[in-house]
């Protein structure tokens, strides 16, 4: 579609961003929907963050995705922080409001939520305990959904235990960190098991994990989305699990942003999906 010279303007930042997928994401809705407007990657050095996100408003963006490595730097940079982001500590949503001051927000948490109630409808959180591995990041915001949405307990294991109690100290909830070598034994009356690790992605060593012990009921998911079937995900199928893969997460995360910046609420939908996948 063309662009005129009034097309709303968003985009993402990271550094490198050349890897993202949102470009063709956002391109993709923009397109369908029909909508005067561009989504830019936008390649920005960590010490350039500031003077950048203070430009936005200048330059007249709506608003910006942030991926890594500024997702927790930008917290400091913008005049409001949404109670949800303040809680993870990290932002991957900046909107600019009609006054110019900066808004963020942590859209992953909501995105990792309506991945599994659309990968597997029949999940719930009263279904039992969550096991979660890993630390970072996007642990964070995994947890943090989990603790909102009223999971009875949450097993939290990460190779380092000292940044599981860290990020359990942190978000406190129904949080029990257990040691990276229990984590067999942590799936006994798991509901939930979510790897946040890149343990199992394309490049990456495997996810060593014995799953014996996992109830066939319990749900399976992987954010990893780089095998779209992880060798965890594979497993699980085969023993009979219901398995939600990583890609959902990506999609979904990506609407409450675009609907602030363009206007118009996007669908999730299975072309959106191949078209992403087409784009490796």
């Amino acid at each position: 579609m063309i662009v005129s010279g009034k097309a709303r303007l968003a985009g993402v930042i990271g550094w490198p961003v050349s890897h993202s997928r949102s470009p063709r994401l956002h391109g993709f809705w923009l397109e369908h929907l029909g909508i005067d407007g561009a989504y830019l990657p936008l390649p920005v050095a960590p010490e350039d963050l500031e003077t950048v996100m203070k430009a936005l408003p200048r330059m007249g963006f709506r608003g910006v995705n942030l991926t890594v490595p500024h997702k927790e730097a930008v917290t400091a940079l913008v005049d409001e922080l949404e109670p949800l982001a303040a809680r993870i500590g990290a932002v991957n949503t900046v909107i600019v409001r009609p006054d110019g001051s900066l808004l963020g927000r942590n859209t992953d948490a909501f995105g990792f939520l309506e991945n599994l109630r659309c990968g597997c409808p029949a999940w719930s959180p009263s279904a039992g305990p969550a096991v979660v591995l890993g630390a970072g990041g996007a642990a964070r915001a995994v947890v943090a959904a989990l603790s909102e949405a009223g999971l009875p307990e949450i097993r939290l294991l990460n190779r380092g235990r000292g940044r599981a109690e860290q990020l359990a100290m942190d978000l406190g909830g129904p949080i029990a960190v257990h040691d990276w070598s229990e984590r067999a034994d942590a799936l006994a009356g798991a509901g939930l098991l979510v790897n946040t690790t890149t343990l199992g992605m394309t490049g990456q060593s495997g996810l060593e994990l014995d799953l014996s012990a996992l109830p066939v009921t319990a749900l399976v998911n992987d954010i990893v989305y780089v095998p779209l079937e992880t060798d965890l995900l594979a497993r699980a199928r085969r023993r009979g699990n219901p398995v939600v893969d990583g890609l959902g997460m990506l999609l979904w995360q990506a609407v409450p942003g675009f609907e602030a910046w363009f206007g118009a609420r996007p669908g999730v939908t299975d072309a959106l999906r191949d078209f992403v996948l087409a784009g490796e």
